[in-house]
């Protein structure tokens, strides 16, 4: 049973979407403001957290933030039509994915099913759960990355846009494939600034020089692949 945090000032939209993942058998908590939901966040091990923009006393991209500080679950930021500075601070700040409102309900659920079956399903018993590449090795049962021996925080996403592209090593993906392959966005139109900006979180966290990537590289004109 996944346990969701559900953030908006909005009580209308709040109680919609509480009523309809309890429909799906998820446990569901409420916030209505960024001191609230941060206090829920630090107190509550949270499976996802929906989390709107324009939030009263504390902002939603500020939440993320300091969310991000000592957690790595899956954030879903609610951004406003057409306010494409909303959803790039979004990322920006650690956020896993967004949508726009007015959405409909049945992609919100959607995308939160498409991220919890990536960030908690249970891990298959391979022959080695490690994965290792020159400087970095990567844990996939417990979902760890070492680089240079030294444990590094990464997003849910993050992790998973790293695995996979580790796992399809020299395979050049464009960030239309990779939107569909990690974000599920086939069909709802998916941004691909999304995984610009998680490429490059990433080659901040892994690469010695993030300007002239050695693991998470270009191909112009095409899209990403590892080296």
């Amino acid at each position: 049973m996944a346990y969701i945090l559900v953030v908006d000032d909005e009580k209308n939209i709040v109680k919609g979407i509480k009523f309809s993942l309890e429909q799906d058998g998820m446990k569901v908590d409420v916030a209505y403001d960024g001191e609230e939901a941060l206090q829920l966040a630090t107190q509550n091990a949270y499976d996802l957290i929906i989390l709107d923009v324009m939030l009263p006393k504390m902002d939603g991209t500020e939440v993320c933030q300091q969310i991000r500080e000592h957690s790595a679950v899956p954030v879903v930021m609610v951004t406003a039509k057409g306010d494409d500075m909303d959803k790039i601070m979004g990322l920006e700040y650690g956020a896993d994915d967004y949508i726009t409102k007015p959405f409909n309900i049945l992609e919100l659920k959607a995308r939160i099913k498409a991220i919890l079956r990536r960030a908690i399903k249970p891990a298959p018993a391979p022959k080695t759960n490690t994965l290792t590449v020159r400087n970095i090795s990567i844990d996939t049962q417990s979902r760890r990355v070492t680089v240079l021996g030294q444990e590094i925080s990464l997003t849910a996403k993050e992790y998973d846009l790293l695995e996979f592209l580790v796992k399809n090593s020299g395979r050049v993906y464009t960030r239309e494939s990779l939107l569909a392959q990690l974000w599920g966005t086939e069909n709802t139109g998916g941004d691909v600034r999304t995984v610009d900006v998680h490429v490059r979180r990433l080659r901040e966290k892994i690469e010695e020089s993030p300007s002239d990537p050695k693991y998470i590289c270009t191909k112009w004109g095409v899209g990403y692949y590892f080296r």
